[in-house]
């Protein structure tokens, strides 16, 4: 399965409703909760465990620098990093494995096209008791 990121799925997104991710955000405010609003609260999650996933990757790349020491109590912070960084990873892979299933489900509808020559209404035959068996 391959690995979207929120840009990935943004685009999806957009491509999906046809219009820029801002201007969906827009509107889903003003809507009932529905598709278009469970798309971005899960496009907003992935982003959110990206930005952490980059937060605490760094941060865990400042802890355990050569030049630096790790005492005890560096190493409480160092085991707490790493713990929030696989959290992260794990909420991202979740998120994006879910994104890519949903979207995938989704396409849009192409507009029928119009018919060449219009189709004359025509009455149904009325319904009669021919069929039916003669009451004794």
């Amino acid at each position: 399965m391959p690995h979207l990121t929120s840009t990935d799925i943004a685009g999806r997104i957009e491509d999906l409703y046809g219009a820029p991710l801002a201007d969906l955000v827009t509107h889903a405010q003003d809507q009932p909760p529905g598709m278009l609003s469970a798309l971005l609260g899960l496009h907003h999650g992935l982003a959110l465990a990206e930005r952490s996933i980059t937060f605490h990757r760094d941060r865990l790349a400042q802890l355990v620098h050569p030049e630096g020491q790790i005492g005890a109590h560096e190493v409480s912070h160092v085991l707490d990093c790493a713990r929030r960084l696989a959290e992260a990873v794990a909420v991202r892979d979740v998120q994006a494995a879910t994104g890519l299933a949903v979207l995938q489900s989704l396409g849009r509808i192409a507009a029928p096209e119009p018919a060449s020559a219009p189709v004359p209404d025509v009455a149904a035959p009325p319904i009669t008791a021919a069929g039916a068996a003669p009451r004794r």
